[in-house]
């Protein structure tokens, strides 16, 4: 048979899942994806979604509702007649009338190795937390928090240095094609589902800005993976000292690596910006000052000379 399928997922991480179903000839009913938001410096401009400008360029129809727990908005879902939905960060909840709607059930592409990292932010818990291996899983959803059964998954390893948006770059593009080999399965009848087990379960809870700040106290392996773990966005900053008289400058951490020595916490120790932590140091490779394009270390330090014993807030 060929399904029919209806589309849901908002940010650059749905879009190779999208372009790949398309590109396999499958037909999209509709694309579902949140509403355009203003932008700009006065907030007048309305910006859609990734996702409704790669649809649009597509000539799929759009839609944008605020809430799919309306009885309304699950009339529409159904009015559909879709076998089967694909969910990819959508940032809605779908309620069991929604769920229902498909008559193959809807399957979400999550980038954790579930039940390890539930919820909003597994990118950037599993590099925060020093993991050394993630993937994709392509879940049937269900009504609980990406408690699903699996269909299909796939391991990555995480480099030592890798960013969060490394890593998102590099699971949108396995997850894609993760989402077609399972949806292949479907439509041949031979797509085989896993309970997740009941043990090792952790949450992947949204960032808050409160945890973004760097903390040099805490050791050197933390410090990285924390800062790595927030970039490139929403980045872990530290205060940039100024000339006296001067406010501080906040300065986000874009990539670091071990450094090599020790001193006081949050200290500089070289002339190439390692600084100490509890035990051992970073050593920071590229950062971006509030305002200022990103820029690497080396070409950072020409313009803005740190002397060993500087102490970053």
């Amino acid at each position: 048979m060929s399904l029919r399928i209806v589309f849901m997922g908002t940010p650059e991480f749905a879009l190779p899942t999208l372009v790949e179903i398309v590109g396999r000839g499958y037909e999209i009913v509709a694309v579902y994806t949140r509403a355009a938001r203003p932008a700009g410096r006065r907030g007048l401009e309305l910006v859609p979604s990734p996702v409704e400008r790669e649809a649009r360029r597509f000539g799929l129809p759009v839609l944008t509702p605020s809430t799919l727990r309306s009885a309304e908005a699950q009339t529409v879902v159904r009015g559909h007649g879709a076998d089967v939905g694909v969910v990819v960060a959508y940032g809605l909840i779908l309620p069991g009338p929604v769920l229902s709607a498909f008559s193959l059930g809807a399957f979400n592409l999550h980038a954790s190795l579930l039940p390890r990292w539930r919820g909003a932010a597994p990118i950037h818990r599993v590099i925060m937390a020093g993991d050394r291996e993630t993937g994709v899983m392509v879940m049937k959803m269900d009504q609980g928090l990406d408690t699903g059964p699996i269909a299909m998954a796939e391991r990555v390893r995480i480099e030592p240095d890798a960013t969060a948006g490394d890593l998102y770059d590099r699971l949108a593009r396995l997850g894609a094609d993760l989402m077609v080999r399972a949806l292949g399965a479907l439509e041949r009848g031979s797509l085989t589902l896993t309970p997740q087990p009941q043990t090792g379960i952790t949450y992947a809870n949204k960032i808050d800005k409160h945890e973004t700040r760097i903390d040099w106290a805490r050791p050197w392996e933390q410090v990285h993976d924390h800062m790595r773990g927030l970039s490139p966005f929403p980045g872990a900053w530290f205060e940039w000292p100024q000339a006296e008289g001067r406010p501080t400058d906040r300065v986000k951490v874009l990539r670091s690596t071990k450094g090599e020595g020790s001193g006081i916490p949050g200290a500089v120790i070289d002339n190439d910006l390692t600084v100490a932590c509890r035990d051992g140091a970073v050593r920071i490779l590229e950062l971006q000052r509030a305002g200022r394009q990103p820029m690497e270390a080396r070409a950072f330090l020409r313009g803005s000379p740190v002397r060993p014993g500087t102490r970053l807030g």
